[in-house]
């Protein structure tokens, strides 16, 4: 062997490349793995909004239900106070319509509207009909009574509004 076979730089220039393979297949394993968890991440992200928006319909139903299941207190609320005689509309009468005020207040945060009825078109999709009158003087389909009160909620239809229309 000559002495430039016994120097050592060409196994130097190996070991650097190897050293460099090396730092290139970590940095590609680095890459997949970071690729994987970012998908992992936006997978979950996902899931976790669409579980939030179920949980949030689920919510919204259950609310309807209880509205649904009050909403013959307030009709009874309603009617009591069309029905009090002029004379006994006193302090209590007045405390009374404060209470049900204060109820239809709640409804509406809850997200109940009222269907609007007298004057209006008929509109099968929101009122439902239980008499037909013949009048000359008025629009044939046009509401001109209110026999029971209907409601939306979050823009559904919870209740529809039972009405008398001209024929």
């Amino acid at each position: 062997m000559s002495k430039e076979e016994n120097l050592k730089p060409p196994k130097v220039v190996s070991e650097q490349e190897e050293a460099n393979k090396k730092i290139e297949e970590l940095e590609k394993q680095k890459n997949e793995y970071l690729a994987g968890w970012q998908r992992a991440r936006a997978d979950f992200l996902n899931y976790k909004r669409e579980e939030m928006e179920r949980v949030k319909g689920f919510l919204e139903y259950a609310n309807e239900e209880l509205i649904a299941k009050l909403l013959p207190i307030l009709d009874n609320f309603t009617e009591a106070e069309k029905n009090v005689p002029e004379e006994k509309r006193d302090d209590y009468y007045k405390g009374i319509c404060q209470i049900k005020k204060q109820f239809d207040e709640f409804l509406k945060t809850q997200g109940l509207e009222e269907i609007k009825t007298v004057g209006e078109i008929f509109d099968p999709s929101v009122h439902e009909v239980v008499s037909e009158l013949e009048t000359k003087d008025k629009v044939q389909n046009t509401i001109i009574e209110e026999v029971q009160k209907g409601y939306k909620i979050n823009g559904r239809l919870l209740r529809p509004a039972k009405v008398k229309i001209v024929k």
